[in-house]
């Protein structure tokens, strides 16, 4: 008795005619669709998230090239597999000079080979014995090393629009051995994409998973049932890899465009995807003092409260002051000025070096240094009126050189630096 195959492999397509998805690399003006035409095939790390069609479209080319397919699997294969491989490929008349066609060696997860694992591809992507095709899950600017990477082009594969995904999911009812003998009908469909997030492997399972758990015929798939027979989804999330980095950049670039709304979003995105709630309230630290600033200082101290708070309190209750902190950082005025001046000054410490420190500004702990005139004439600020006494602070080398500039849309910043201007003689702005 042959056992049924599952749905998502029994609608695995042959051609790129019946490839849903990806139209930017395999549609009419697709850079793949015309490198196939053109029987020109580079090796290729094929970038994208799990059920986009990364192994389906590497057959498909081998397919279509008439070329010989070979596979590996990153997560079970060692540096001996590859080597086999290669032997293999060579055993096979496949090799520099046998074909205009050469083999296709595919790995899939190629982001989970080590270094020394992927150097044994390098000879072989080289000297043109093989045309390389890897697939990741992974950024692989990260994960591929970089003399790998330089001799394969990269491309990067989308999650399924609503639109391909409806359109693969009817091809799947009408076509398909199994369902096309009932009558069955999405009638809703808003479940389903949100429970498949774009992965049309995943989407294929839930329309066989809800077609296998009832005899009506006809049926009518609507969100109630699928969310009946099926668990929702984990939020996409992975406290090491990219999409950790990507969610909180996207948070703190919320805050810095001031809209409460997106941060605290994207608040909810790393609460729910598990991450260390002390990140987040490191994030929001380094925000307060890198893109508020001078402007409200004082959200630099809610946020330290908040981490304080996160301590005290625990998990779930700290998501209220995180979200508490990330709403009125996202709603202050915001300066970069500190962030600025600091950079500027380092940049200035690199190109000068070690400039001396004015002797006047100088400690004469010792009697030998205040003969040598450690800490002459130095004007205490404190005795003079206002506490302020005009005398210079910086090395001799560069003098008068600007490195703080204030924000003059922020009151704070412009009463620091008008204050600063009239100290020094300088007139102040309005």
């Amino acid at each position: 008795m042959t056992t049924l195959k599952p749905l998502a492999e029994r609608m695995r397509p042959e051609t790129l005619e019946h490839y849903y998805g990806q139209s930017h690399l395999v549609g009419p003006d697709g850079i793949l669709r015309k490198m196939i035409e053109a029987r020109r095939l580079p090796s290729l790390i094929l970038w994208g998230p799990p059920g986009v069609g990364k192994t389906t479209l590497s057959e498909i080319i081998a397919r279509s090239l008439g070329a010989n397919f070979y596979s590996l699997s990153a997560v079970h294969s060692g540096v001996k597999d590859v080597r086999e491989a290669l032997e293999q490929i060579a055993k096979d008349g496949g090799g520099i000079f046998s074909s205009d066609i050469r083999p296709i060696l595919f790995i899939d997860e190629i982001h989970r080979f080590s270094k020394s694992q992927q150097d044994s591809l390098l000879g072989a992507v080289e000297q043109g014995v093989v045309t390389l095709i890897g697939a990741t899950t992974e950024n692989p600017s990260f994960e591929v090393i970089r003399p790998l990477l330089s001799r394969c082009q990269v491309y990067t594969l989308s999650p399924l629009s609503k639109e391909e995904m409806l359109a693969l999911l009817h091809h799947a009812l009408t076509s398909d051995e199994m369902l096309s003998k009932r009558h069955i009908e999405l009638t809703e469909t808003d479940a389903l994409m949100q429970l498949s997030g774009g992965d049309a492997r995943r989407a294929l399972n839930i329309l066989e998973l809800v077609t296998l758990s009832t005899t009506a015929d006809p049926l009518s798939i609507t969100n109630s049932l699928v969310s009946e027979h099926v668990q929702a989804n984990p939020i996409a999330f992975d406290k090491g890899g990219e999409l950790h980095y990507d969610i909180a950049s996207a948070l703190i670039k919320s805050i810095r465009g001031s809209d409460p709304d997106a941060a605290i979003y994207w608040l909810a995105r790393l609460i729910e995807g598990g991450e260390d709630p002390s990140f987040i309230a490191r994030r929001l630290m380094i925000s307060a003092a890198e893109d508020i600033g001078l402007a409200n200082p004082n959200a630099l101290l809610l946020a330290n409260a908040c981490a304080m708070t996160l301590d005290r309190i625990g998990w779930p209750e700290g998501r209220i002051p995180l979200a508490e902190t990330v709403i009125y950082l996202a709603c202050s005025e915001k300066s970069n000025s500190a962030y600025n001046a600091i950079n500027n000054a380092l940049t200035r410490v690199r190109a000068t070096g070690n400039l001396p420190v004015p002797l006047h500004l100088r400690n004469a702990p010792t009697e030998l240094m205040s003969d040598l005139g450690y800490g002459a004439g130095y004007l205490y600020a404190h005795d003079y009126p206002g506490h302020f006494v005009q005398q210079q602070y910086l090395p001799d080398a560069i003098v008068g050189e600007r490195f703080w500039q204030s924000d003059e849309a922020n009151a704070s910043e412009v009463q620091m630096m008008n204050r600063w201007r009239l100290r020094w003689g300088q007139k102040s702005e309005e």
